[in-house]
């Protein structure tokens, strides 16, 4: 995924950016709202996590003009304040999860991985694609009984082709998936991880329809 992070305490952020990265996703942080919007005119992420009080004003406010403009991002808050008004106040805002600080990372990536597949209309954890059975919770891919070990840019690109199956995703489209912004990408990096998964996973799961893209096969 495509992951937005707003939060202005640093440490925390480093922490979470790390977090994120591990578990194989893309992640852009920023500490201002006025950033926040300038992002979202140009990148379509796939999660935002929000902090309710930034230094040029409140979450919250971000939020409901984000609803607003009709643009139905997941969002999860993340804040210090814990009364059940204020959690009351941010679902009410258009929040799909509120998660109070201070909060186990390994939390945080589970409910992460939570609201996207309720946001990919499969609330399963377990998929059984192209004769593969997988574990979105734990980026576990069985084949025939046999665990696939994948790593976690390998498990971001198969990830991606698994949210939208039998949709032509183009190679920029996946490498957004991959880097934030300002990282250094080669131009031959998504070939290189689509060619590892077809090892890993067999030659016929992914499609490569020449100078447009790749898509999960419909087997």
């Amino acid at each position: 995924m495509r992951i937005l992070l707003i939060e202005d305490t640093t440490d925390l952020g480093e922490a979470i950016r790390e977090q994120i990265a591990a578990d194989g996703h893309a992640v852009d942080w920023v500490t201002r709202l006025k950033q926040a919007d300038a992002c979202l005119l140009t990148t379509p992420y796939d999660l935002i996590l929000l902090d309710l009080m930034l230094p040029d004003g409140r979450g919250l406010d971000f939020l409901q003009r984000l609803r607003a403009a009709d643009n139905t991002t997941p969002v999860i808050i993340l804040t210090a304040l814990d009364q059940v008004s204020d959690r009351i106040a941010g679902l009410n805002a258009g929040a799909d999860d509120y998660l109070v600080k201070p909060f186990d990372l390994s939390e945080l990536s589970a409910r992460l991985a939570a609201v996207a597949r309720r946001y990919q209309g499969n609330p399963n954890p377990v998929l059984k694609v192209c004769g593969l059975e997988v574990d979105l919770v734990n980026h576990a891919v069985h084949k025939n009984g046999q665990a696939l070990d994948l790593t976690a840019r390998e498990w971001a690109v198969f990830e991606a082709l698994l949210q939208r199956p039998g949709t032509l995703l183009s190679k920029t489209q996946l490498e957004d998936r991959l880097y934030e912004f300002g990282a250094e990408i080669e131009s031959n990096t998504i070939e290189v991880y689509v060619s590892r998964l077809r090892k890993r996973l067999g030659r016929e799961v992914i499609e490569t329809v020449r100078g447009m893209g790749y898509r999960l096969a419909q087997l």
